[in-house]
């Protein structure tokens, strides 16, 4: 609540703040420690064949139609509800909103809770398919979505989508094809970082975002 007047930067940073202070402290022994545990399977693992040769566990099938199934959830939620027409007043400007009669308070409860709802899905759906977790299991999914949304343009959720779906179709392009160029198969996490610097450079506002202007 006090940070709400400040500037966004502040939000920023004490949110970073905040993730490590947590981080750090599931390291401790009497918490969680900061050995891997694994994590139990939930679904037994089967391939699937797919013409071409293509083959895919059911696990992944699911991860994915869950994933779909939530962005379309969020969508709505967003775009066809009062609640979200509320958020995307706050999001513009407070003050109108709450002169409109929007209870700004409960709004941002709302928004919190919903996105910490999805990160809590996020990570079991993560976790599904690389069953082990950790403290610091996080860091680098976090990374690649954040430019994930950058790459679609910040508050679009198909941008965003779009963005994830490019990145990870990048990233094993080039952990496929990294041995025929003499490239260590490590290399395709630096993709994401890549994307992000040429995204900035040509196109701040991401795929499907749009450039706004500011009046003086």
């Amino acid at each position: 609540r006090p940070l709400r007047t400040r500037p966004r930067l502040n939000v920023l940073i004490t949110a970073i703040g905040v993730s490590l202070l947590i981080e750090y402290t599931g390291q401790l022994p009497f918490v969680f420690g900061a050995t891997q545990q694994p994590f139990p399977a939930l679904i037994p693992a089967n391939n699937i064949q797919i013409a071409g040769g293509l083959a895919v566990t059911n696990t992944q099938m699911i991860v994915f139609m869950t994933v779909v199934a939530l962005l379309v959830a969020l969508r709505y939620i967003v775009m066809r509800t009062r609640m979200g027409l509320a958020m995307r007043a706050l999001s513009l400007n407070p003050t109108a909103s709450a002169l409109m009669g929007v209870n700004n308070s409960v709004v941002i409860s709302f928004t919190f809770g919903l996105g910490s709802a999805l990160a809590a899905a996020g990570g079991i759906l993560y976790a599904s398919l690389y069953p082990s977790v950790e403290p610091f299991m996080g860091i680098m999914p976090g990374l690649k979505a954040f430019i994930a949304a950058v790459l679609g343009g910040i508050g679009n959720i198909p941008g965003a989508a779009l963005g994830g779906l490019i990145i990870g179709v990048t990233e094993t392009l080039v952990g496929g094809y990294s041995s025929a160029f003499g490239l260590p198969t490590g290399y395709k996490d630096g993709v994401a970082f890549v994307i992000l610097i040429l995204i900035l450079l040509f196109k701040p506002s991401g795929l499907l975002g749009k450039t706004e202007r500011e009046k003086v």
